[in-house]
């Protein structure tokens, strides 16, 4: 039955765009309302699908919330990954990365508000968040030149920790400066902390 096709597309294709759909839906609710814009109904809504489709491709809202939340988690390790792979010298790397995030985060401030303040205040999303958070670091730490293993963690684990603060802020309006200076401080944070002792 998932072979066959209609109108050109299998039916697990049909499947897979609704589902597309959905978190599309859900990113743009989450992104702009916060979690109490997030309901089953309002996703389906936003999506122009039935319900019938919703439960198709998820259990619930909490699961659905997660899905967007993933997504643009990959997004950004992805950029992460893409802004250094090309960059040797240290310097570079660190303005690469904080630059990938800061376009990644900012452009579309959607994505930053589900990345970094969704978790504050979705509890499907808490311990996301918090999981989320390691894979982070641990690319942090594959940049960093100086210390041992377990000074290179730390190091790392406290830079995700200040970075994700400074976007917090910025991205919920009580930090008010220009883009260009917000990455300037940034990859003083990312260079500053990477020093030899």
């Amino acid at each position: 039955m998932a072979g066959r096709s209609w109108a050109g597309t299998t039916l697990d294709d049909r499947k897979a765009a609704r589902r597309e759909q959905l978190v599309d839906a859900g990113l743009d609710l989450l992104g702009t309302q916060g979690s109490a814009g997030v309901s089953v109904r309002a996703v389906c809504r936003h999506a122009k699908l039935t319900e019938r489709y919703f439960y198709e491709s998820f259990t619930d809202r909490e699961e659905l919330v997660v899905a967007v939340y993933k997504h643009i988690g990959e997004q950004a390790r992805q950029a992460l990954v893409d802004a250094v792979s090309d960059t040797a010298e240290p310097a570079e790397r660190a303005k690469a990365a904080v630059r990938a995030f800061v376009e990644l985060m900012l452009d579309d401030p959607r994505k930053g508000r589900v990345l970094l303040l969704a978790p504050i205040t979705d509890p499907a999303l808490t311990t996301r968040g918090i999981a989320l958070l390691p894979s982070f670091a641990e690319l942090v730490s594959g940049q960093l030149s100086h210390g041992d293993a377990a000074t290179r963690q730390m190091t790392s684990i406290g830079l995700v920790g200040a970075l994700s603060n400074v976007f917090i802020a910025y991205l919920d309006g009580s930090l008010k400066v220009s883009r260009e200076r917000l990455i300037d401080h940034c990859v003083r944070l990312v260079l500053g902390a990477d020093r030899q002792p």
